[in-house]
């Protein structure tokens, strides 16, 4: 990567001061006697002669002239400011330097002076000292020529691509050199948030600012690089898993209550046993643009448990989804529409299909800062026996409603991350006993160990679901007296070794715990798993 630092004086500011210190001077001297001779220094006479020099690149004739003034009256603001611009317009900042830095003591909310010392600093490479000089004045004065694109050299360098992305575009510059070096950042500060389409645009249009320029052959290959490496983009995943558990509670059997009737005779029945699992997801890229991608998907879970055969689960799910990478108030948005499908057996019974429509974005606010917001409409439809048949009030297919949201906080390139969400839902089923209106709160983490790359991560969720109606045939000993109030909290912890070959070792401990007024829903349950799976 080329990094390009361009250093120089603002030209507008001299051409003003030139005029300025050069008329007034002569009017004064010749108009006014020695009233004018009065307001108007030697110095300052100096002073202007320089600018002229200056102006003309006659830089020699301008360092005598500034050195003359400079002996009259040491602290002569003008003349410290546009010695240190001559010196920097020799391109020997380490000599301007000091000079600027005594202007700027002087006359500290001077935007020329603190600029012209930014860039000082810059051409120095002592970027800290200029980006403390430059994002002060890009708050207040972004419109200073260059400035943006400074501020958003330094932001990309500290890896900061959304702050880079604002200065970029929220700044100006007359120069055609600044504008392609502005428009080459930021394709790479979009390129680096995942925007390769906008990335492409912005080099290209680099490219026709200066097509002769020295950028221009970088340019050309950081243009083919994003188009080239958007298209060999792997297409196809897959991951299979492969594992061993042991569940405390595999019939969900109540806690201990002896109130209910029902509990005992629930709790006589084995509950517990040892298990296999295996999975397999896959994912197909179908079509593919810089902005735009569509995929088709299947996944396939299954569950043996050796004691309690009739409580194996096998499910299918198919999934297609199109997705889009765009901006909003120059922050990265992934936006995602998906359709999915599928169906849960019991045993080797069917017990439930679903219809799933899900709208999600993703934006990026920060380098450690991203934000999922995300819609969906579920369509349950529960294979219902057929004798005996349940009663209406308990038939559960239903249609689910949900709005959520989750925010991440990552940090050392995601080796580390928080994470915290909120969602609301609502269960509006065929059979009045369990419709519901719940609030989901999430909360987690991942830090990753130094040794070895093993991933602790800890995920806590509870789940407050209040029913609609009251609850129809339980509790036994009193139906119809209660609405129904569920709160699940559930952990899980979780660690996992990285393998050679794309295997990963996993070791997951969850606990379940669901506290409800309605013994029969009251719950606990432990299951412990340890899970081999392979990635391509």
């Amino acid at each position: 990567m080329i990094c390009p630092w361009r250093f120089g004086y603002n030209p507008n500011v001299i051409r003003v001061v030139t005029r300025v210190l050069f008329i007034a001077a002569l009017v004064l001297v010749s108009s006014h006697g020695s009233v004018a001779l009065a307001q108007t220094t030697e110095a300052d006479v100096y002073v202007a002669q320089a600018v002229l020099d200056f102006d003309e690149k006659r830089y020699d004739q301008a360092l005598a002239n500034l050195r003359r003034a400079l002996e009259l009256e040491p602290d002569h603001v003008e003349a410290l400011y546009f010695t240190g611009a001559v010196y920097a317009a020799q391109r020997r900042p380490d000599l301007a330097a000091p000079f600027l830095e005594r202007a700027r003591a002087k006359s500290p909310q001077d935007t020329s002076i603190a600029f012209q010392l930014g860039l000082v600093y810059f051409a120095q490479q002592e970027f800290e000292k200029a980006e403390k000089i430059f994002e002060p004045l890009f708050k207040t004065s972004p419109e200073l020529d260059g400035l943006g694109y400074y501020v958003g050299f330094l932001r990309y360098r500290k890896k900061d691509y959304r702050g880079a992305l604002a200065a970029f575009r929220g700044g100006r510059s007359a120069d055609p050199e600044l504008q392609q070096l502005t428009r080459f950042y930021t394709g790479l500060a979009l390129g680096v948030l995942g925007l390769p389409g906008q990335a492409a645009a912005e080099v290209e249009q680099a490219l026709r600012l200066a097509p002769g320029s020295q950028l221009t052959g970088p340019a050309e290959r950081l243009r083919d690089t994003i188009v080239a490496s958007r298209q060999k983009e792997r297409r196809f995943f897959l991951e299979t898993r492969l594992g061993a558990t042991h569940d405390d509670n595999v019939i969900v059997r109540p806690t201990e209550n002896f109130r209910e009737t029902l509990v005992p005779d629930l709790r006589r029945h084995k509950h517990e046993s040892v298990g296999e699992l295996f999975g397999l997801t896959t994912n197909y890229v179908w079509w593919r643009t810089t902005d735009w991608e569509s995929s088709i998907g299947y996944s396939f879970f299954t569950t043996y448990v050796n004691e309690i055969p009739k409580f194996n689960v096998i499910s299918n799910l198919f999934s297609a989804d199109v997705t889009s990478k765009t901006t909003v108030f120059q922050l990265p948005l992934q936006t995602n529409l998906q359709y999915a499908w599928d169906i849960l057996l019991l045993g080797d019974e069917e017990l439930l299909t679903r219809h799933n429509v899900a709208l999600s974005s993703v934006l990026v606010e920060s380098a450690h800062h991203f934000t999922q917001g995300f819609v969906r409409y579920q369509a349950k439809n529960f294979a219902e026996p057929v004798n005996p048949r349940p009663v209406p009030d308990e038939l559960r297919d239903a249609d689910n409603y949900m709005a959520g949201f989750l925010h991440f906080i990552r940090f050392a390139e995601d080796k580390h991350f928080i994470k915290a969400g909120y969602q609301f839902d609502w269960e509006d089923t065929e059979g009045r006993n369990y419709s519901y209106q719940g609030s989901r709160y999430s909360l987690g983490g991942q830090y990753t160990l130094p040794w070895h790359a093993i991933r602790l991560k800890y995920d806590v969720d509870l789940h407050l679901r209040s029913y609609t109606y009251k609850n129809t045939i339980l509790p036994s000993y009193a139906p119809g007296s209660k609405w129904r109030e569920d709160q699940e909290i559930t952990n899980i912890v979780r660690a996992e070794l990285p393998l050679p070959g794309n295997f990963t070792l996993s070791a997951e401990y969850q606990n379940s715990r669901v506290f409800s007024n309605v013994e029969l829903f009251d719950y606990t349950r432990n299951v412990v798993s340890l899970i081999l799976s392979w990635s391509y």
